[in-house]
């Protein structure tokens, strides 16, 4: 559960809805943005600085009453599932697949390395994501292979 709370997604879609986006500056021009969780990181230093400026258990206090109650509902943490690639992995093992993931493509846009990654079925391209590192950019794919699949959110004993 705690892996599902600080999850990349979860962390920049909170920061999004706090609308941290609105007080975060960055270059709104680099469209590469869109594939990057800069609005999550902006959520983590806010904490790292309230934590600087109250200490552990005022903050702790403080994540509790701003982040936790109005935007982390636990009954939809425990059916959502983060990792895709494991999914994967655990359908390919029950169909007698072979999931590789396969870096297609490495090149730098606006001065960051980005990585194109596939999600590869039996050594065919199932799908693709792209991200600015090698991990975000496979769980890209098998998410994007696991809705080609059409493979349920949660499965039993997820």
């Amino acid at each position: 559960m705690r892996s599902k709370m600080v999850n990349r997604q979860q962390l920049n879609h909170i920061a999004l809805r706090m609308g941290l986006k609105k007080i975060t500056r960055y270059n709104k021009s680099d469209g590469s943005l869109r594939l990057s969780h800069i609005f999550g990181n902006t959520l983590e230093a806010l904490i790292g600085a309230v934590y600087l400026d109250i200490g552990y258990k005022r903050t702790e206090k403080w994540v509790m009453k701003n982040i936790i109650l109005p935007h982390m509902f636990v009954d939809e943490l425990e059916t959502k599932e983060f990792n895709h690639k494991n999914k994967l992995y655990a359908w390919a093992s029950r169909n007698g697949a072979v999931l590789e993931f396969e870096t297609l493509d490495e090149r730098i846009e606006n001065g960051r390395r980005l990585f194109t990654v596939a999600a590869m079925l039996n050594g065919e391209p199932i799908a693709e994501g792209k991200a600015f590192n090698k991990k975000d950019a496979s769980q890209i794919a098998a998410q994007a292979a696991v809705d080609k699949l059409g493979l349920p959110a949660t499965e039993p004993g997820d």
